[in-house]
């Protein structure tokens, strides 16, 4: 049974700095909040190029959605960059535990992201009801520029939806901006300016810390959460207080 469907291209947005926003239909099997699945391209050489990507979008939404950033000499992105002109395909099934169901409840939680890695959080925001888990919930979003936040709208819908307790923090690592907070994430957890501005606590008693995007900023945070938070990584037969993702 062929795994791969054909896609059709609902909407392409390109934004600034070679990111873009990929909307797309096909008919997948369902898939759990947080999860990601494989697109691919079949090149000239009859090879299937695969990668894989997370859904933005909530599963209940026939859209399917994916942040993507360009990598101008990449073998597939910029296949999805010009979608219109290339055949693209979508596996039926979707995969990973970066889900909701595998959190431990605490009194808050942490969902900490860097760049495209954005989305699991934006599909369990939107799908689940997180606060059957968890009291109060802090979004960290680092990006380099702030002409790379095109998810703000996005953001006041959550922030709707949750009122006074979720908690969005936006941090620039390249670019001073008095609305957002400036640094590396790794360097505001250890002089607690990230738990200052929350005004919530982050330690290993009441906090589940998720992790997604670059795996140097996970790896690195990590070590600092292990060694200044004591905290360790959560495993379904070893409970802990770090679920993470690596974007690549």
């Amino acid at each position: 049974m062929n795994q791969w469907l054909k896609v059709d291209v609902v909407n392409l947005k390109k934004w600034k700095n070679n990111l873009f926003t990929l909307i797309i239909t096909a008919p997948i099997n369902s898939f759990i909040a947080g999860q990601f699945t494989k697109l691919s391209y079949i090149n000239s050489q009859k090879k299937r190029i695969q990668r894989a990507y997370s859904f933005v979008n909530d599963p209940t939404n026939k859209n399917l959605e994916f942040y993507i950033l360009l990598i101008n000499k990449g073998k597939l992105t910029p296949k999805l960059y010009d979608i219109y002109n290339n055949k693209i395909f979508i596996k039926k099934n979707s995969f990973g535990f970066f889900t909701f169901s595998e959190l431990p409840s605490k009194e808050n939680v942490w969902m900490i992201s860097t760049g495209t890695a954005l989305g699991p959080y934006c599909s369990i925001l939107q799908n689940e009801n997180v606060l059957n888990k968890f009291k109060k919930i802090i979004l960290i979003y680092a990006v380099k520029y702030s002409t790379d936040l095109n998810y703000l709208e996005l953001f006041k819908k959550i922030k709707k939806k949750y009122k006074n307790k979720i908690k969005i923090k936006i941090i620039l690592s390249q670019e001073k901006n008095k609305k957002y907070l400036y640094g590396r994430i790794t360097d505001l957890i250890i002089s607690g300016e990230l738990e200052k501005s929350t005004k919530e606590p982050l330690n290993k008693k009441k906090s589940h810390v998720m992790l997604c995007g670059n795996p140097n900023m996970i790896k690195d945070t990590q070590k600092i959460l292990f060694s200044l938070k004591k905290m360790r990584k959560h495993f379904r037969r070893k409970p802990g207080h770090i679920t993470s993702e690596n974007y690549w």
